[in-house]
């Protein structure tokens, strides 16, 4: 299936490994020309290489999320580079385990600017080019926990369900000018930071990893983790000109996970 992308511009955040990175390898595939931000410069330098040994285009820019005056010199780098993002793949780091009360309110704060702030002023960045082109896309990564709580993760759950209320009303408000906006959550992803989040609870429990990990895919319908090819790939689809009739979803990618309807 042709998408219908190639030649546009992506900018894909957190692009440095791990779904940011598969989401920036699978638009690459599809002839995209693909900017892609993170804090490290070595981890840019790895997705770039990628993309560019398997023939597609791409860019790296160091920005930090949690630095707003870092995004407007981002999306100024990318448009004078690539071209004004016709897609744009807003997709932040998770904050370190943590219940929901007794969190410092500076660590709210500094979450609230990094996870949620960031995203809407990147979004209002790109916004005008894509509505005067007529069209563009808004695909935001969040986490299974906005609609089933992940324990020990308060501070994700929390900060993530606030971009669902903001994606939704953005994507009433753009419709019309053939800007698609959507919500992709990942389940159990086979990626670093879900090792992490399953060491973190072996410690945490005093469990072995692996019967950690067995618990953990006990609990996934298809009996087993996903893989980010597979999340990039779903992100690819959404961002293309056939998903032109999907607007204000929140689509999941868990493997079936998700226990409720």
């Amino acid at each position: 299936m042709d998408l219908g992308i190639t030649g546009k511009t992506a900018l894909v955040m957190s692009a440095g490994g791990g779904l940011g990175g598969a989401i920036a390898l699978a638009l690459a595939r599809e002839g995209v020309k693909v900017a892609v931000s993170d804090r490290s410069e070595e981890a840019l330098a790895r997705t770039v290489a990628q993309i560019r040994d398997a023939g597609g285009v791409a860019s790296g820019y160091v920005a930090d999320l949690g630095r707003l005056e870092t995004l407007d010199e981002l999306v100024a780098s990318v448009t004078r580079d690539l071209g004004a993002p016709d897609i744009l793949v807003n997709n932040t780091g998770g904050p370190a385990p943590s219940g929901a009360s007794g969190v410092p309110a500076q660590t709210w704060r500094t979450q609230f600017d990094a996870m949620v702030l960031s995203v809407m002023h990147l979004t209002d960045l790109v916004l005008p080019a894509m509505r005067s082109k007529g069209w563009g896309r808004i695909v935001t990564s969040t986490s299974s926990g906005v609609i089933a709580p992940i324990a020990n993760l308060g501070v994700s759950n929390a900060l993530r369900t606030a971009l669902l209320g903001w994606s939704k009303t953005l994507a009433n408000e753009v419709a019309a000018d053939g800007v698609c906006v959507n919500v992709v959550l990942p389940g159990r992803i086979g990626t670093d930071r879900i090792r992490a989040l399953d060491e973190a609870r072996a410690s945490r429990e005093s469990r072995p990893l692996d019967t950690v990990v067995a618990q953990s895919i006990a609990t996934i319908p298809v009996g087993r983790y996903g893989m980010p090819e597979e999340y990039g790939d779903t992100v690819a689809f959404l961002a293309s000109a056939r998903a032109s009739f999907i607007n204000g979803s929140v689509i999941r990618v868990d493997g079936g996970m998700i226990p409720s309807i």
